[in-house]
Parts: C-alpha cells; structure tokens; sequence
C-alpha cells in the first residue's frame, strides 16, 4: 500500500503542477476584478497571508483574497470584521484563487486535508496529526462533506480517512462534489459563527473536537 500511495503522490503531483499553471492562467482575468474589489471594499493588503502546517507540519505561507477589514475599535471580533463582499468570496471560493500558487510552488495539493492554523499543532492527538502526512489541500474530503459546518472530530476523521483511501477516483470523486458544494454554497460556516471556532483539543473542549 505504501508503494502504491508513493507512485500515486508522484502523479499528482505531476497533475498539481499541470492543472495550477491551467488554473492561474484562466483565472487571471477573475483574480484582476477580485483584486480590484477588494481593494476598493477593504484595503491594502488585497491578499491575506499567514503561515501554515503543510506536509510533515512543515511551515508555508498560504495565500487568498482578503475577506476581512483590518481590526480596529470598531471592528474587533469576526462576525464584525468580515464583510459582505467578505461573505460573497467565501461562499463563492473566489477567496480561494490565490491559492493555486501554493499548489504551484509545492506548498499544497488540490486535494488534500485543508491547511488549518500552526497553533492547533500542539493540540492534535497521534492520529489527527497523520493529516500531515500528505499535502494539505485546496479542497478535501472533509470539505464535499460539510465544510466548515460539522464539528472538528468529525472532519479529522475525514482527513485521515483521506490520507488512508487517497486515490485518482477519490480525488476525481472529490473535485465533481467540490464544484457541486461550491455551487449550492454549503457548509460555509458553523451555525452561529461567522468563521469555523478555533480548535483547542479533542478532550479539552465539550464537544469532542468541535
């Protein structure tokens, strides 16, 4: 299985680099407009950059398009900074085409477990942390099944599920149910929350990872 997941890894990669350069190249003229709304709606920076665990917890700088105003005295918390230009890109995905150039440089895949914050590091179990075995992804199996919607026990559960089972039919499985997710625009957020709640354990927090 090991050898097989090896040569499989090799291929997509191959396929990463084809579909990225395809990708930034069609895109260019959506990610000119979103650039320019973003700067008109919020700002300098257009882009939002933070740094991220990629395969085997290595650090990158992952990139989208800005969704939030910068905090102030007047926009302080998430629900108040994200705004409804925010809200249409993430719903939409928009915010995610920069991001291709991660897949690009080699930071991430199309597919894979999606990029979460270098702070939850220390507050996977064993077994959540096997989601950096692979690179994270753009979209994931954890995403077609909730997205953000669905608590964090359940979509570690996904990813592992993933870096077990990943194959070409997965991955092709995968892509077709993200465009349908995108598309229908859900499981953007946790109900209540404009943005998924932090992770802070499985056992430390009442809801077994949520």
């Amino acid at each position: 299985m090991q050898h097989e997941h090896r040569r499989f890894d090799a291929l997509k990669r191959a396929f990463d680099i084809s579909a990225s350069t395809i990708g930034l190249i069609i895109t260019a003229p959506v990610q000119v407009g979103v650039s320019a709304v973003v700067l008109a709606t919020h700002g300098r920076p257009v882009l939002f950059r933070q740094e991220r665990p990629g395969k085997h917890g290595e650090i990158f700088q992952l990139v989208k398009f800005r969704t939030m105003l910068l905090p102030d005295e007047n926009h302080v918390t998430d629900e108040e900074r994200l705004t409804a230009v925010g809200r249409f890109l993430r719903s939409t995905s928009l915010d995610e085409l920069p991001t291709l150039w991660n897949v690009l440089k080699g930071d991430m895949s199309l597919i894979g477990p999606r990029p979460l914050r270098v702070s939850y590091l220390d507050h996977y179990s064993p077994e959540q942390a096997r989601r950096h075995e692979v690179r994270p992804g753009v979209t994931g199996l954890a995403q077609v099944q909730g997205r953000n919607s669905m608590s964090w026990e359940k979509r570690f559960k996904l990813d592992i599920e993933y870096v077990d089972s990943r194959s070409f039919a997965l991955d092709v499985k995968i892509l077709i149910q993200t465009v349908s997710t995108v598309l229908r625009r859900e499981g953007i957020n946790r109900e209540g929350h404009a943005t998924m709640p932090s992770f802070t354990g499985s056992i430390k927090n009442g809801e077994n990872g949520g």
